[in-house]
C-alpha cells in the first residue's frame, strides 16, 4: 500500500466502493466514452479529492452512518475532477499522465473532449439529483472556477510579471476550489452548523493551494519516471508557478529567457539552473507549509476521530511529498 492509500484506512471500503460505483455511473450506451471513462478510472490515481469527502462525511457523522448522498457527492467530485484532467491533457498536449496514455492520445482529441464534456454533464445530471440547492450551486461554481482557472492560466503564458496572489488565485480556481466547495458541500449533507461548514471549507482551501504548490515544486525536483511527465514541463509550456516567481525576485536574468520563451538552444536549462541556484523552491516550500498548517487548524471545530485524524495525516503527507 502506498503512504498515500494507507492514508484513507478510514474510507478504505468507501473508496473502493466508489471505484466500482464510477464505471457503472459513466453506463455502457456509448461504447467509446465508456471506454475512456474505464480507461481514466482504471488508471489509478491517488483518488484525494473523494476520499476527502468521505473522511469529512464520517468526521462529521460519528453517530451513523454515512448516506448515500454522502457517497455519490464523492463521485461527482472525482467525475468533476476526471473531467478537467481530460481537457486540460488536450490544452497541454500531454500524451501521459501518471505514466498512462492520456485519453487523446489512444483517442484522439474530438473523443477526448467529448468524454470530457460528458462527464461534465453526467456529474452537474447526479449532482441535480442530490436535491440540496445549496449543494448544486457549490459544486457548479466549481465547475465555473475550473474554466476560469484555466483561462487564466492560458492568458499569463510566459509573463515574468504576475504576482504570487495571482498564482494563488489561480492556484484557487484550478485545484482547490474543487477540494473546498466538495469539503463543505460533505459538511452540508451531514447537516453541521454553519461555522462548522465555513472551517470545512477553509481546510478545502488551503489545503488544495498547499497541494497544488507542491505539485509545481515537483515539477523541478522531481524525476520524469515520477511525475509521469518530463522535469520542468510546467516552466517550458510558460505556466508559472511558485518557485519560478520567487527565483525571478533574486535571478533578474531569468526573465530574459522567460520573456523571449526559450527560443534559443539552451535557455530552458539556463531557466532552470538559476531557480535551482535561488531560494525560489526553499520560499515555495515555505509557502505550501504555511497553508497546509492553516488547513489544519480548521479541522479545530470537528471532534476527535479516526477520520479527523486521517483529514490532518493528508495535510502533513502532502508536504512529506517533497521529501
Amino acid at each position: 500500500m502506498t503512504p498515500a492509500t494507507s492514508l484513507f484506512t478510514p474510507v478504505e471500503a468507501d473508496l473502493r466502493l466508489l471505484a466500482d460505483n464510477l464505471k457503472q455511473l459513466v453506463g455502457n450506451r456509448h461504447p467509446i466514452l465508456f471506454a475512456a471513462a474505464e480507461h481514466l478510472f482504471g488508471a489509478g490515481g491517488k483518488r484525494i479529492r473523494p476520499a476527502i469527502v468521505l473522511l469529512i462525511s464520517r468526521a462529521t457523522m460519528l453517530e451513523q452512518d454515512i448516506t448515500p448522498r454522502h457517497r455519490r457527492l464523492a463521485e461527482i467530485t472525482e467525475m468533476i475532477h476526471t473531467a478537467s484532467l481530460v481537457h486540460d491533457d488536450v490544452i497541454d498536449e500531454s500524451d501521459v499522465r501518471r505514466g498512462v496514455p492520456t485519453v487523446h492520445s489512444l483517442f484522439g482529441n474530438r473523443i477526448a473532449i467529448l468524454a470530457g464534456d460528458f462527464l461534465f454533464a453526467q456529474s452537474s445530471w447526479y449532482l441535480a439529483n442530490l436535491d440540496n440547492l445549496e449543494v448544486v450551486k457549490l459544486l457548479s461554481e466549481v465547475i465555473m472556477d475550473l474554466a476560469t482557472g484555466e483561462i487564466k492560466q492560458g492568458l499569463n503564458r510566459f509573463d515574468a510579471g504576475i504576482s504570487i496572489e495571482t498564482y494563488i488565485e489561480k492556484s484557487y480556481y484550478k485545484t482547490a476550489s474543487l477540494i473546498a466547495n466538495s469539503s463543505k458541500a460533505a459538511g452540508l449533507l451531514s447537516e453541521v452548523s454553519r461555522e462548522t461548514v465555513e472551517h470545512l471549507y477553509s481546510y478545502g482551501r488551503h489545503f488544495g493551494i498547499a497541494f497544488q504548490i507542491v505539485d509545481d515544486i515537483l515539477d523541478f525536483t522531481s524525476t520524469t519516471d515520477t511525475l509521469g511527465k518530463p522535469v520542468g514541463s510546467d516552466l517550458k509550456s510558460g505556466n508559472l508557478t511558485a518557485p519560478v516567481l520567487f527565483a525571478l525576485a533574486q535571478k533578474p536574468s531569468l526573465e530574459v529567457l522567460i520573456e523571449r520563451e526559450f527560443a534559443q538552444e539552451g535557455d530552458l536549462e539556463q531557466a532552470l539552473a538559476l531557480i535551482q541556484d535561488s531560494q525560489g523552491i526553499q520560499q515555495a516550500r515555505e509557502l505550501a507549509a504555511h497553508h497546509a498548517k492553516l488547513a489544519i487548524e480548521h479541522l479545530a471545530v470537528l471532534p476527535f476521530s479516526e477520520s479527523h485524524q486521517a483529514l490532518i495525516n493528508i495535510a502533513e503527507y502532502t508536504l512529506s511529498r517533497l521529501y
